[in-house]
């Protein structure tokens, strides 16, 4: 007699990450692998789950996160229970692994001259206190603490990090030996395993790059077979514009091209996924091996100094904090509000302060939850004159959630088969999106289940199999012999997200068991002690 299995789940229905049709199966886990088993097969186990009335799936993948720092080390800044639960968030939803250093922002790869500078950037960026950044993405996989880890872990390479550590915070374009230097950097990150190459070109440094730098960089990345993934120079009024340049990018590159949280956001662009969704889909038919992800919610969340114009970011955070003092600066970021600058999306002046509300500011924490526009009424203040102040007094450190979508452009994204569900999830301690702990089960209750929008198998294949072929994760996304045990089960009639903008981090419901590794990870809406999480490497 053979040894027993180390685990066995009894009776479930399994969604198996592909797309197929439901079917009943019996899926054991050894070593940290799975079989699957005919229903009702003979076996025994060192643990045997009844999980008879439930969904069988596959650990799903947050295509789209910014949890780069939770594990690594920093400084904290107070309390750890905070960012215990934001440690906790994707696990409790289902969520077996997350690939991060999105939107252009990672905490590698630099010069080792850089890296103090860096590290004031990345410090406002995640929110969680003084972060280390690490000269490339070995460095980065060693200081990323596996007794912190709940779930396991992907990193593209972020070009503003990336762009910073090389020729720092400068509004211009690298010389022929800063690009060289760039590219040698990314290189290497992708040979030791990083995912990508992640743009965010609203964002400082990121935004000072023009259209042939990153088409340089992406060359690079398609060298490795790994995608360049794209947070739009222009999500609002531009967006079909700022398409045709991620577009571009990708068929003069010959890099796969992943559209980053598509959206339609702001006024000036609502109803414009009529357009840009047939665009993606004419460019697949032509050649173009494009797809994106999407997140389920009308707002968004980002740090406040996006909303400023570039230019007031140029020399990063220490200069951004010496303008902002100025009441000529104050002045000019009002009329650039209300005019508009070429090449910059300019969220104030496609919504409003209105629809701008405080989601962290450590100092301030009574400002949370609030517009900036209600926050500068209380103190009869102009808007700009408040988001300037309540940056000075937070260190540049405020994170915001943006109200800028309709529901009927989010329905359309969910619903393309061009899409992958990501978070893109802020953990910060305050009031973050709730996304971060919702997205996963928002999709399976609301929108499969309540609302009939896609069927189950479809939208877990956006969640495990699909974002599992994009990013090259091996061995996982799909439940099959020989893949690798991680697991969600769940319960299909009661599967709901619960957090609100309220209560960010409230768990969901019908997320019975998480497995990670081949370890019950979760059980019942709460954590074991396992903690099996790992750097993962994509070769």
């Amino acid at each position: 007699m053979g040894r027993p299995l180390d685990l066995l789940l009894r009776g479930g229905t399994l969604v198996d990450g592909t797309g197929a049709p439901a079917r009943e199966a019996d899926i054991a886990v050894v070593d940290g692998r799975i079989a699957v088993l005919p229903a009702g097969a003979p076996a025994t186990a060192v643990e045997t789950l009844d999980v008879t009335g439930r969904v069988v799936a596959p650990g799903f993948i947050d295509v789209h996160t910014h949890s780069d720092a939770l594990a690594a080390p920093h400084g904290g800044g107070g309390a750890t229970e905070p960012i215990d639960g934001l440690r906790l968030a994707p696990l409790l939803q289902g969520v077996t692994t997350e690939i991060c250093g999105n939107c252009g922002t990672s905490l590698f790869p630099s010069l080792p001259r850089r890296l103090p500078d860096l590290a004031e950037h990345l410090r406002v960026t995640f929110g969680l206190g003084p972060v280390r950044p690490a000269v490339d993405f070995d460095a980065f996989a060693a200081g990323q603490d596996p007794a912190l880890r709940h779930t396991h872990i992907a990193s593209l390479v972020g070009h503003g990090t990336l762009r910073a550590g090389v020729m720092g915070f400068e509004a211009r374009p690298p010389r022929p030996d800063e690009l060289d230097t760039m590219c040698a950097l990314l290189d290497r990150a992708l040979a030791q395993g990083a995912a990508g190459l992640s743009t965010g070109l609203i964002y400082p440094p990121g935004t000072y790059a023009d259209t042939e730098e990153i088409v340089a960089l992406a060359r690079v990345a398609a060298r490795h077979g790994k995608p360049y993934v794209t947070h739009l120079r222009d999500e609002m009024s531009q967006v079909e514009s700022a398409l045709e340049e991620a577009l571009e990018i990708a068929v003069r590159s010959g890099a796969p091209l992943q559209i980053s949280h598509h959206k339609t956001a702001g006024r000036h662009a609502w109803g414009a996924t009529l357009r840009t969704l047939p665009r993606l889909e004419r460019a697949r038919a032509e050649g173009v091996d494009v797809l994106c992800d999407v997140y389920p919610y009308t707002a968004g969340s980002t740090v406040l100094h996006a909303m400023l114009p570039p230019w007031a970011s140029e020399g990063g955070v220490g200069a951004l904090l010496e303008r902002l003092r100025r009441p000529e600066t104050r002045d000019r970021i009002r009329t650039d509000i209300a005019q508009g600058v070429e090449g910059w999306e300019n969220t104030v002046g496609n919504g409003g302060w209105d629809l701008i509300s405080v989601a962290a500011a450590q100092t301030h924490p009574e400002a949370e939850g609030r517009s900036i526009a209600d926050l500068a009424a209380e103190r009869g203040v102009d808007p700009v004159d408040q988001a300037c102040d309540l940056l000075l007094a937070e260190q540049g450190e405020v994170t915001i959630i943006s109200h800028s979508m309709r529901e009927d452009d989010v329905r359309r994204v969910i619903a393309s088969p061009l899409s992958m569900i990501g978070s893109d999830g802020v953990p910060k301690p305050g009031r973050p999106h709730p996304r971060w702990a919702g997205s996963f089960a928002r999709v399976l209750g609301r929108y499969s289940r309540d609302e009939q929008l896609l069927p189950l198998e479809s939208a877990v294949h956006k969640m495990t199999g699909l974002p599992a072929g994009r990013f090259g994760l091996t061995g996982r996304g799909t439940v099959r012999d020989g893949a690798l045990a991680d697991l969600v089960v769940l319960d299909p009639a009661s599967v709901r997200d619960t957090a609100g903008f309220d209560r960010p981090l409230l768990a969901p419901e019908g997320i019975d068991i998480v497995v990670v590794s081949g370890r019950v990870a979760a059980r019942g809406g709460r954590p074991t002690s396992a903690r099996a999480g790992e750097v993962v490497r994509i070769r």
